[in-house]
């Protein structure tokens, strides 16, 4: 009977998790936007380093995700009170919580980080992870990937995150 017990609780854990991913974002709140981060695993990045379409590019979904959060009613803060703290994190997205608590210092209800994994110039992968600061809950998250490393392959990718997961209705 014991086992049957811990069998169902491991089975429908997943879908307690994925519950948080549902819940209502409050209306007005104070997102501290800590950037996205371009993580370039191709032969081609460790051959020839940085790419400036790329660089642009990262800009580009930051403002494309930022015009999103600001005409859904949300309030986007300035980082400048934790510039230099974000500018020594190599990653804000996987800085085993410095981004909530960069949040807190913010005064901001969720903290919204993103990346970009380039594995080839076809195919890429990106997600964005909206957390509560507070408690650091994961109240939206997504990854997609996506094929051709354009700016239409790389804004496609990002609407589809916020229109199908964030901000769905």
């Amino acid at each position: 009977m014991q086992c049957i017990l811990v069998a169902l609780i491991l089975a429908l854990s997943p879908m307690v998790a994925l519950a948080a991913l549902d819940k209502p974002l409050m209306p007005g709140a104070k997102v501290a936007f800590l950037g996205m981060t371009f993580i370039d695993m191709s032969t081609e990045g460790a051959y020839n380093g940085v790419r400036a379409d790329e660089t642009a590019r990262i800009k580009l979904l930051e403002a494309a995700t930022r015009d999103r959060f600001v005409e859904e009613r949300f309030v986007i803060l300035s980082n400048d009170p934790v510039a230099a703290e974000l500018a020594s994190t190599a990653n804000p997205a996987d800085c085993y919580g410095c981004d909530v608590r960069m949040a807190a210092r913010l005064d901001a209800d969720y903290v919204l980080v993103g990346e970009v994994h380039k594995v080839s110039n076809l195919v890429l992968s990106m997600n964005l992870v909206l957390r509560d600061v507070r408690s650091g809950e994961t109240l939206r998250g997504l990854a997609v990937d996506i094929r051709s490393n354009t700016d239409d392959s790389w804004l496609r990718g990002i609407r589809y995150i916020l229109t199908n997961h964030f901000f769905k209705s």
